[in-house]
């Protein structure tokens, strides 16, 4: 491979410092020879990314210039295959120096990088693409380098205007982050199609990650047309809309004003204002206000009040907090005993989305969900897919389990019979699926067992 010229530590962009011109060996062939040496040259042939191994011939249009591996030093090309070195003077064909001039525009943002930048330092050219926007998050070793490193990333990315860095962490109230421009426009608004919908937001001010593109799919695939569905945490919409564009009813949720406005937008954007029903309250509220506003407009559209009608899935998106919002699922449908009984309708299925730094993520998980809901999960009522990695020691997982009957009608006077059950329950194996993904993609899963003890066996799993 070609290299660029290395100046290491520099602290501006100098293109032209790349300039640079080599000598690569050649043999000037008629072009009625060429594909008969390139057929015999084969590994010997110049094969560098991005040029070609045939080139026009400056002193005469009969011709063309074979070029070789730079290797040849000389051009008495010692090394050659000698049935090479008989052809070429058997046709009395000249072996010549060519040059070849290369430039910044030649190489990669990562080839660039690794020459600016001290040699201990890796490069750091990846980024998440959000429309027109390079979304990076710089260590602080590549802070003295970073507007270097915003242009380079613009050079090398025709569809990228915009470089961020993230400057802090996520707020956990609103889900947005300080950042700042690197390079290229500030313009922060951006658009993005996902799902076949599209999305339109201000990226400083909502939450966006298009690594979550196939957990957005993932779960999509399990709802059906006429289910309804309740996002607690929608964002702008990655869930909501594409679930309402499938034929979903939608309840979608966000505390954030900026992500609530852009949710309404995004919903006319794609014309599912019938299917969606926007709110922008705090995550237990909505959960209660939801599920009453939906039995009322059941009621009210049915004229029956024993016509029950309630969410197929709850989406709860939020991984850092989403599990301390479980809780209100204790007794949310107390008093309704009757009426599911009635209509033989399912309990929801709920999707919490959360974060696990143990090395036994199911047993952390269950044990911290079953803490909130105060219930001991039964091992078929549940299933954890691990979505990606976030960070060293930190995963994201989707904990999807059924709303248990004794969750859903729970009645404080029934706590002290419940905790007795809970203390039995405790010695119980609690083993269950774990599907893994690789980064959200759905490839051959694993089930990962695991028990109170942290002993662990793995098996695959067919989906």
């Amino acid at each position: 491979m070609l290299l660029p010229p290395v100046q290491h530590g520099a602290t501006v962009l100098n293109r032209e410092f790349f300039r640079r011109v080599i000598e690569v060996p050649g043999i000037r062939v008629p072009i009625n020879s060429i594909s008969k040496f390139l057929k015999i040259l084969n590994k010997d042939l110049f094969n560098q990314p991005k040029l070609r191994n045939v080139v026009e011939d400056p002193e005469s249009k009969s011709n063309k210039i074979i070029l070789l591996n730079p290797k040849f030093t000389s051009l008495e090309l010692d090394g050659l295959p000698q049935e090479v070195n008989e052809l070429i003077n058997k046709e009395g064909l000249d072996v010549i120096h060519h040059s070849i001039e290369l430039n910044y525009d030649y190489w990669g943002a990562d080839e660039i990088l690794k020459a600016i930048l001290p040699e201990e330092v890796e490069s750091p050219s990846s980024f998440t693409q959000v429309g027109h926007i390079a979304h990076m998050n710089l260590r602080d070793e590549f802070l003295p380098w970073k507007y270097i490193i915003g242009q380079v990333i613009l050079d090398k990315n025709p569809k990228i205007t915009t470089v961020v860095n993230k400057t802090d962490i996520i707020d956990s109230t609103y889900r947005c982050f300080n950042m700042e421009v690197l390079g290229g426009e500030n313009n922060l608004m951006a658009e993005v199609k996902e799902s076949n919908c599209r999305f339109r937001f201000d990226f400083s001010q909502v939450y966006w990650n298009s690594r979550l593109n196939t957990e957005h799919e993932r779960l999509i695939k399990m709802f059906r047309k006429g289910d309804y569905i309740c996002d607690v945490f929608a964002g702008v919409g990655p869930f909501a809309i594409p679930a309402a564009k499938k034929g979903c009813i939608v309840y979608a949720n966000d505390l954030n004003p900026a992500s609530y406005k852009y949710l309404a937008e995004n919903i006319s954007l794609n014309k599912t204002n019938d299917k969606i029903y926007p709110y922008n309250l705090d995550g237990r509220h909505f959960i209660k206000k939801a599920v009453q506003d939906l039995e009322k407009n059941m009621t009210t559209a049915a004229a029956d009040s024993t016509n029950l009608r309630t969410f197929d899935h709850f989406i709860m998106n939020l991984p850092a907090t989403a599990i301390e919002f479980l809780d209100v699922f204790r007794g949310l449908y107390k008093g309704k005993e009757s009426l599911f009984e009635a209509s033989s309708m399912n309990l929801p299925m709920i999707h919490c989305h959360c974060f696990s730094k143990s090395e036994t993520p199911e047993k952390d998980l269950f044990e911290r969900i079953n803490a909130k809901l105060e219930d001991s999960l039964s091992p078929e009522s549940y299933k954890i897919h691990f979505v990606r990695h976030v960070a060293p020691n930190k995963d994201m997982f989707c904990f999807s389990f059924r709303l248990s009957r004794a969750v859903a009608f729970f009645q404080e006077s029934c706590k002290r019979q419940q905790d007795e059950v809970n203390i039995s329950s405790q010695n119980n194996n609690n083993n269950n699926n774990i599907t893994c993904g690789k980064d959200g993609k759905d490839n051959n899963n694993e089930l990962l067992l695991l028990n109170q003890a942290p002993s662990t066996k793995k098996i695959k799993l067919e989906d």
